[in-house]
């Protein structure tokens, strides 16, 4: 479990920037090169290899140089545990105010049945 969740701690962390998940969306269509990958954002290089860093270490995402280019693939095997824990506390929730409700129509039930008059 403890790897489990430093594995979500970090592809959260790497989901958190606007920059990294408009990389992950651009590598959702393919493979790319860096500097093809860089294009959009404003900034300097070195800052946006910062951001593949992060999601590298992360699992999101793998490079492999070729020659003087290095390409960037999504890997979505560690998305699809953060999808999984979204899941989980989903469904926890939704039974929670599942519960509520019933608990809620309860009271008012109750609530009219003792009102009444006999």
């Amino acid at each position: 479990m403890p790897n489990y969740q430093a594995d979500l701690d970090t592809v959260f962390h790497a989901l958190a920037d606007p920059t990294r998940r408009a990389v992950l969306n651009q590598l959702s269509r393919g493979p790319q090169a860096v500097s093809q990958l860089a294009e959009p954002f404003d900034m300097a290089l070195p800052s946006f290899l910062q951001h593949l860093k992060v999601l590298e270490e992360s699992g999101l995402v793998r490079s492999e140089k070729t020659g003087r280019v290095r390409t960037c693939a999504m890997d979505a095997k560690n998305l699809s545990a953060a999808e999984a824990w979204i899941a989980e506390q989903r469904a926890i929730w939704e039974g929670r105010l599942d519960r509520l409700e019933d608990y809620l129509v309860e009271l008012k039930t109750k609530g009219k049945n003792h009102g009444r008059k006999r």
